[in-house]
């Protein structure tokens, strides 16, 4: 079987999708181009990631990514863009996944963004100030082990769980790696005390959460347990 013909098999690119049409849905005014990721609060305060420039994928705009949010209970569904306020380069802000934290002890709800600055792979901290519609820039993370990253889930104020959607970091060979369908992508855990991988093996990682109980991480229908 040749390399074209595996990967269209393992990606089930093949397939014919059936058009459907979903008479509950709605169309949201204001982005453009569609949110890569959506994480929601408890409260229905949903915050959505824009304007992903993916490499070796066409890009539909030259603008820097942005961090919208949108109350699902409320009827008027629209849309607010966050500020972002602190040291920190707005121009280059290219979103990927996103995941949300709010800390027990005074409430304060934690943004986490996965960015790639000149297709660097970093994760970016933030604060939400909700009376100013903004979030305060508190800190970049980089690390070897992070050098794909795809999505995140956050579990505390400075750590969290990512996966690698690829094993390499150079742009020829990570467009080569889906034909090589070699299963080298993983999932990191990163604290300011531990970096470490948790889960490999995969041929592609991307998605990823926790359970309601903090026991178990899971990436697609892998679960790893934490506790």
């Amino acid at each position: 079987m040749s390399f074209c013909l595996l990967h269209r098999h393992l990606s089930l690119s093949y397939r014919e999708l059936t058009q459907n049409y979903l008479p509950n849905c709605l169309h949201i005014e204001g982005i453009q181009y569609g949110a890569e990721d959506i994480t929601i609060l408890k409260d229905g305060l949903a915050f959505l990631s824009t304007g992903l420039k993916y490499p070796g994928l066409p890009s539909y705009s030259d603008d820097p990514g942005k961090i919208y949010t949108l109350n699902l209970f409320n009827s008027d569904l629209k849309i607010k863009a966050l500020n972002i306020k602190g040291d920190f380069d707005k121009d280059s802000f290219n979103l990927h996944g996103i995941s949300v934290y709010t800390d027990e002890k005074d409430g304060a709800v934690y943004l986490f963004v996965v960015n790639h600055p000149q297709a660097n792979s970093q994760v970016e901290i933030f604060r939400f100030v909700e009376d100013e519609n903004a979030l305060q820039y508190i800190s970049t993370i980089r690390h070897e082990l992070l050098h794909n990253v795809n999505d995140i889930v956050a579990v505390g104020t400075e750590s969290f769980y990512a996966t690698n959607d690829h094993y390499f970091t150079n742009e020829i060979l990570k467009f080569v790696e889906p034909f090589l369908s070699l299963p080298r992508c993983n999932i990191v855990y990163y604290s300011p005390q531990t970096v470490q991988v948790v889960a490999g093996d995969f041929l592609i990682a991307n998605g990823v959460n926790i359970s309601h109980d903090k026991r178990q991480v899971s990436e697609k229908n892998i679960k790893i347990c934490t506790a």
